[in-house]
């Protein structure tokens, strides 16, 4: 047995070596139709929208440090790309998605209607509640074919704003109080979902709320130190309990072709502020900009003497509510090629390649993502001495 284990070791190292020696290079768009993106949300997804809504005609984040790693400052709450940038270029898109709202933008392969301080309850000043940005869609939906729109992908982050603004109007909201607040934001979240698939979107990414408690703007504001603000954490898994049921709804609709998947982005940042050095982050409860006990406040604003980072890159998050562009390519990677104990019930990738008006063979189900295993390296063969 020994004799027979040593000869597939021998003939791994020999293979292992020889497609060293001569290397394929697959590219992240091997295989992936061309076809658009479009996302809707908040700041985590906008692309410059913002800028053209404010009232400020040089607001923050249209200026430096902000695209300090790409010496970019373009309306991006980051120090350069943000997740909608690195799911384009994996979609091999030239450039980018515009912001929707930019006029005489190049929207053949998509556009960002996502907008910073976006809600999906209320009337957010200078900015768009998600309705509102669907309804963009909807007046611009010429510029694409049905076809195109069905095959193509539609990202969705929000809900922030409304647990931050509902914490803070409401903190002494008893468990009903918040139950009843959280079943309210879902389901006007199901009905503007509903809306885009009306007109044509099917395949849907919609990632969970991250743990709004561990930002370091309410670390900061609610002087936690180095915890989490917990009642803003309860209120982030609520929401995201509802969100696979939510959108099972539509997949089993019988023939009505409606595709999604869920990225499981609460305990994708729990994982790495927890264990930051794991991830190759070495701060990750304070921002990389900002002034204050957690650095988490007036990241590039005019009259904030804020401080900033040597080195960018070691930080989780750039300011107070953003993750830094290397976080930001973390999660990318996890959307479009991760586990399913990380995005259920498939990869962004797989989604994009599923055909189009065919039902979903799989669905989300509960406490899927922490409790399918895949193989461990154990698994498999170990080569890692011939490495």
């Amino acid at each position: 047995m020994a004799g027979k284990f040593s000869l597939v070791s021998i003939m791994g190292a020999l293979l292992v070596l020889t497609i060293l020696h001569d290397p394929i290079i697959v590219y992240a768009g091997q295989g992936v139709p061309e076809v658009a993106l479009f996302t809707f949300g908040d700041s985590y997804y906008d692309a410059g929208n913002k800028a053209f809504l404010s009232k400020n005609k040089n607001p923050p984040q249209t200026l430096w440090p902000y695209g300090k790693s790409r010496d970019d400052p373009n309306g991006k709450f980051s120090d350069g790309y943000i997740v909608p940038d690195f799911i384009a270029e994996f979609m091999s898109i030239p450039n980018g998605i515009p912001p929707a709202l930019k006029p005489g933008a190049d929207l053949s392969r998509g556009a960002s209607f996502a907008v910073a301080d976006a809600s999906i309850l209320g009337a957010p000043a200078e900015s768009m509640t998600l309705n509102q940005q669907v309804s963009k869609f909807r007046s611009m939906i010429s510029t694409w074919s049905e076809d195109y729109i069905e095959k193509s992908l539609f990202m969705i982050y929000i809900g922030t704003e409304d647990y931050l603004n509902f914490t803070k109007t409401n903190p002494t909201a008893d468990a009903s109080a918040q139950q009843a607040f959280v079943t309210s934001v879902t389901n006007k979240l199901k009905t503007d979902i509903g809306l885009l698939y009306s007109l044509g979107a099917s395949k849907f990414a919609v990632p969970m709320l991250a743990p709004l408690g561990c930002l370091p703007i309410v670390r900061q504001e609610y002087k936690t130190g180095n915890d989490c603000y917990e009642p803003l954490n309860d209120l982030a898994k609520q929401h995201n309990e509802k969100i696979g049921p939510l959108l099972n709804e539509y997949a089993k609709k019988p023939n009505g072709g409606f595709q999604f998947t869920v990225l499981d982005f609460y305990n994708a940042v729990i994982r790495r502020t927890r264990r930051s050095y794991n991830y190759r982050f070495y701060v990750a409860n304070s921002s990389c900009c900002g002034v204050g006990t957690h650095n988490a406040y007036g990241c590039g604003m005019a009259n904030v003497h804020s401080k900033l980072c040597e080195y960018q890159r070691s930080y989780f998050f750039f300011d107070g509510r953003h993750n830094t562009e290397k976080a930001q390519e973390e999660i990318a990677h996890l959307l479009y090629g991760a586990n399913t104990n990380v995005i259920h019930p498939m990869t962004v990738r797989e989604l994009i390649v599923f055909p189009a008006k065919e039902n979903m063979r799989e669905f989300w189900e509960p406490n899927k993502l922490s409790t399918r295993r895949r193989r461990s390296s154990r698994d498999y063969l170990d080569l890692s001495a011939y490495y």
